[in-house]
């Protein structure tokens, strides 16, 4: 993915109306095939959000996802915040069955792509959104729902006049922890050395987040792993917990 408190507030401003966005949307061209798989999926694997003022964006009066009744059970629910064609999400939503896993995704052939590989290896515990994830956390994920957070290789926006842009941020991890229940987990990864010191900084020195050791776990490698390691840049695979 490349995208851009003891007492938690609930009410984090929504992004839509900030100049600032930690993610640039690009075309949304795809090929026909892929588009009438996608289309075809709207109302199952693709949640079918309202949609605010712009494409990505959340009506303000969208209420929280029913989360039992789009995945048709009950179980815990991790969210992964810019999944990609999911790389990491399908691998391991097919080693997770007990889990329910929730993309955020803002370039639709990205999301086709994942809802295309969902639908050929069978896995069927996965649902994407094609929308900022800000928002969808802010207004579509209810307060302590979540399991698990997923931010796996955000853009780093490696200009420091850029680095406002971060999706990484103290007012993003108020939303984070808002979201988790309590012992609930964020797991974090970059190819960037100076970001994941940032991300260290911001959610280790938050009164809701305890680090725990860095660990992958059970995520598969990415193409974006990939290209940090031919590029010589360390990984760092970061876990905290939420208390309270």
């Amino acid at each position: 993915m490349r995208l851009r408190s003891a007492t938690v507030p609930t009410d984090v401003r929504p992004r839509l109306n900030r100049e600032v966005t930690s993610f640039v949307r690009r075309s949304a061209r795809m090929s026909d095939s892929l588009r009438n798989r996608y289309d075809a999926q709207v109302g199952g694997l693709v949640v079918d959000v309202p949609q605010g003022a712009l494409r990505t964006s959340v009506a303000d009066d969208a209420a929280p996802l029913d989360l039992p009744m789009i995945f048709g059970r009950t179980a815990p629910v991790v969210v992964e915040i810019g999944c990609g064609p999911g790389d990491s999400l399908v691998p391991m939503a097919r080693a997770r069955p007990d889990l329910d896993l929730l993309a955020f995704e803002v370039f639709e052939p990205a999301a086709a792509a994942l809802v295309a590989r969902a639908v050929r290896e069978d896995v069927t515990n996965v649902r994407v959104a094609p929308v900022d994830a800000v928002a969808g956390l802010e207004r579509l994920v209810a307060p302590g729902s979540l399991t698990e957070v997923w931010t796996f290789f955000p853009d780093p926006w490696p200009k420091l006049k850029h680095h406002k842009r971060r999706l990484v941020d103290p007012a993003f991890a108020d939303l984070v922890a808002s979201r988790l229940r309590p012992g609930g987990r964020w797991r974090l990864a970059t190819d960037w050395a100076e970001y994941a010191d940032r991300m260290r900084d911001v959610v280790g020195g938050h009164p809701a987040f305890a680090a725990e050791p860095e660990d992958r776990g059970d995520r598969p490698v990415t193409r974006f792993e990939r290209r940090g390691l031919a590029e010589d840049r360390p990984i760092a695979d970061l876990v905290y917990r939420r208390v309270g």
